[in-house]
């Protein structure tokens, strides 16, 4: 039997255990408004709101399913009902994903006229759904390229149905597409959501060619300003890295420089490797594991781990 002051079977604190609350909401409301002092583009939005990450999670589910639909759709998609499945989907993710562009438009664009977020938000969408065909080529190329690189992977089904390199490409590749199209925010919580599911950390900025294949893919970072030509192999715990940010006379850092590697058609880097700086990895060439590299590799080229010497 409780006593009539016992609180706990309503799951709620004795008073006064939490201190002043009165004073702690008081504090929080000063830090925000200090935040939004400093941060003076930030203060008229609060109101307005931001792209959500668990919206987001959801678009990409249902993008997925409508990409692949035997295989990420849900259990009941059959070759007959195929097509209205993708049609219903595609018409919900399409709307819902144009929300989320809306709202970053929102706040990127808070000087310009509604309309203008409008025109801008209906013109990202419309190029993005455009590119869908074109890019579902694009992933079977990468699905074909992880079955043919792995002798581990009984077929394509496996592939993407397993393998968490697919589905990082698959993210990223969307995201891609909306980065270049002027929704960087959007396309910046894609990959986020992807780096969660799989452990895949690939900037939607990076430029990634056909057939390319992430062998595991655990621990893998694929910076902002990266190029991958095409018939690329990465492993596990694979860097493209920058050599640190770069600042200006003011000590100001400097945003958009190229600070990544390229890495040309045919080249594999195994597992461990790092790769810093706006350094070119030839066409061919194979990166050893454990490599650290800051400095360029010709076409064809071989770089292994030193050796100790022997006496």
């Amino acid at each position: 039997m409780h006593s009539g002051n016992d609180l706990s079977s309503a799951g709620e604190a004795p008073a006064g255990t939490y201190g002043d609350i009165d004073h702690i909401l008081a504090g929080l409301r000063a830090a925000r408004q200090r935040w939004r002092d400093a941060h003076r583009r930030n203060a008229e939005h609060g109101a307005v709101g931001f792209p959500s990450r668990h919206d987001i999670e959801k678009i990409m589910a249902s993008l997925c399913g409508a990409l692949f639909p035997l295989r990420l759709g849900p259990s009941f998609v059959r070759l007959e009902n195929e097509d209205a499945f993708v049609e219903q989907t595609l018409r919900m993710a399409l709307s819902r994903i144009y929300g989320q562009i809306r709202l970053e438009l929102g706040y990127s664009l808070r000087d310009s006229a509604p309309e203008r977020v409008d025109e801008e938000a209906a013109r990202i969408i419309g190029h993005f759904a455009d590119a869908l065909p074109a890019l579902r080529e694009l992933l079977d190329r990468d699905v074909e390229a992880a079955f043919a690189g792995d002798p581990a992977a009984r077929s394509v089904d496996e592939v993407l149905l397993c393998y968490p390199s697919v589905l990082a490409i698959i993210h990223h590749r969307l995201a891609h597409l909306l980065h270049g199209l002027g929704a960087p925010l959007v396309a910046r919580i894609i990959s986020e959501v992807a780096i969660v599911r799989t452990g895949i950390d690939i900037h939607p900025g990076a430029r990634i060619g056909e057939s390319f294949f992430i062998d595991h893919g655990t621990g893998v970072v694929i910076g902002e300003t990266a190029i991958i030509g095409r018939r690329v192999r990465l492993y596990q715990a694979v860097t493209l890295g920058s050599r640190g940010a770069t600042s200006d006379a003011d000590g100001q850092v400097q945003r958009g420089l190229a600070r990544h590697p390229i890495v040309e058609d045919d080249v594999v880097i195994y597992a461990g490797a790092t790769l810093l700086g706006r350094i070119t990895i030839g066409r061919g060439a194979v990166i050893g594991g454990n490599v650290w590299l800051t400095e360029s590799v010709p076409a064809g080229g071989i770089v292994n781990q030193a050796r100790p010497s022997r006496e």
